[in-house]
């Protein structure tokens, strides 16, 4: 019986092939459970990628550009013209920031003496009620003693204008420079032509412009000094809370500091101006010079300005004096040349000495840097700014480099 199969038997390949495979899908060489666990995981790893899929739908993100160089430059480019922008709105609102920097100025100036009366048991708000009404006095007086005597001269000017013509015309050199330059005829051409009505109308509305914003501007800084004076407590402690707390405590002893000498510079200039304006009214007073009360408050308020306040005061008072005679003239620049002494040398040191402890060469050079920078404004505030900045170096400053 021979061994060889038969053709029954025999088995071809497509048979072999599928008659090696299993129901499940696996062959017959696959080990079952490891191609069951192949698609037992096959699911897992399909949710594993649909998970990855919804949190980053659009792919993976590639690395940062910190390195790149257009966006480097690009960067660049934006900051400075942001900054230039900042420049801009800065220069822009110049104004606005002013009024802001006078106002914090006199609030700060006048908190002593809110301060002062709250010591008496008056109640801080009654008391910035009080130093407010103060000062608005004050101003309507200058106001009130300063308007009339320009009414009266400009009123007076007018009426004379006709005589001062005649006088002119009478007087023999301007007959002799009128008869070489016929500059008479000129003049009375210029008046009937009405370019003398344009220009003069042109005029007045520039003065009326100036007027009203000079009144606007003083309005603004009395409304921002009385918000001010009413919340400075919670703007030091909201500017004292931005320094951190490690820092806080030595912030607040300069800050304080600081704040004092302003408002004692700021009230020692008040109490020197106060007496150099009584005592130029009793002297001029004395010599019969016209508008003395006038003259007297236009004293008072130019002596506030630094260095050149006092020269320009006295120059005014004796250009009247001399108006009304030439002794007169004489006599009051002699009296301010020895007042001004007794001020600077008598007067200023005993009141300046416990507030603000400023030597003369810092003195000088706030004043007139911050006159260059922000005109009178600017000088008013550059002796208690040196004041502050000389605090800071001599407490922190210098103590660090101690240390170094």
């Amino acid at each position: 019986m021979s061994d060889t199969p038969t053709s029954e038997q025999a088995e071809s390949p497509e048979a072999s092939a599928a008659g090696s495979r299993h129901p499940g899908g696996f062959t017959s060489a696959e080990d079952p459970p490891r191609a069951v666990e192949r698609a037992a995981d096959a699911p897992a790893a399909s949710h594993a990628v649909d998970r990855s899929d919804d949190e980053q739908p659009f792919g993976r993100p590639g690395r940062p550009l910190r390195d790149n160089p257009f966006l480097f430059g690009l960067t660049g480019a934006l900051g400075v013209l942001t900054a230039w922008l900042l420049v801009q709105a800065i220069a822009g609102a110049g104004s606005a920031i002013v009024l802001i920097v006078i106002s914090l100025f006199l609030a700060v100036g006048l908190n002593p003496a809110v301060e002062a009366l709250q010591n008496r048991n008056v109640p801080r708000r009654l008391a910035i009620a009080i130093v407010f009404l103060a000062v608005i006095a004050v101003f309507a007086g200058f106001g009130l003693a300063l308007v009339p005597p320009l009414t009266d001269q400009t009123s007076a000017f007018i009426q004379h204008l006709p005589e001062y013509v005649q006088q002119l015309q009478n007087s023999p050199l301007i007959r002799s420079v009128d008869e070489r330059y016929q500059v008479l005829e000129k003049v009375q051409q210029y008046i009937s032509s009405g370019d003398l009505a344009t220009q003069l109308f042109g005029g007045l509305l520039g003065v009326a412009s100036v007027v009203i914003s000079a009144l606007f501007s003083g309005l603004t800084v009395l409304v921002l000094t009385l918000y001010f004076l009413g919340s400075l407590n919670s703007i030091k402690e909201t500017g004292y809370r931005l320094v951190p707390r490690s820092r806080r405590t030595r912030v607040r002893l300069l800050g304080d500091e600081i704040i004092k000498q302003i408002g004692g510079f700021v009230a020692g200039n008040l109490i020197i101006s106060l007496i150099a304006g009584v005592v130029t009214y009793i002297f001029l007073s004395i010599l019969q010079v016209p508008y003395a009360l006038a003259l007297a408050l236009f004293v008072a308020v130019t002596d506030l300005i630094p260095m050149v306040g006092a020269v320009i005061g006295a120059a005014v008072a004796s250009g009247v004096a001399f108006f009304t005679s030439v002794q007169a003239g004489i006599a009051c620049v002699i009296f301010f040349v020895i007042y001004q002494q007794i001020e600077n040398y008598l007067i200023s040191p005993p009141v300046f000495k416990s507030s603000v402890n400023v030597p003369p060469i810092a003195t000088i050079v706030g004043a007139l840097i911050g006159g260059t920078l922000l005109g009178v404004v600017g000088a008013l505030l550059g002796i208690p700014l040196a004041a502050a900045v000389l605090l800071i170096v001599r407490e922190v400053v210098f103590p660090r480099q101690e240390r170094l």
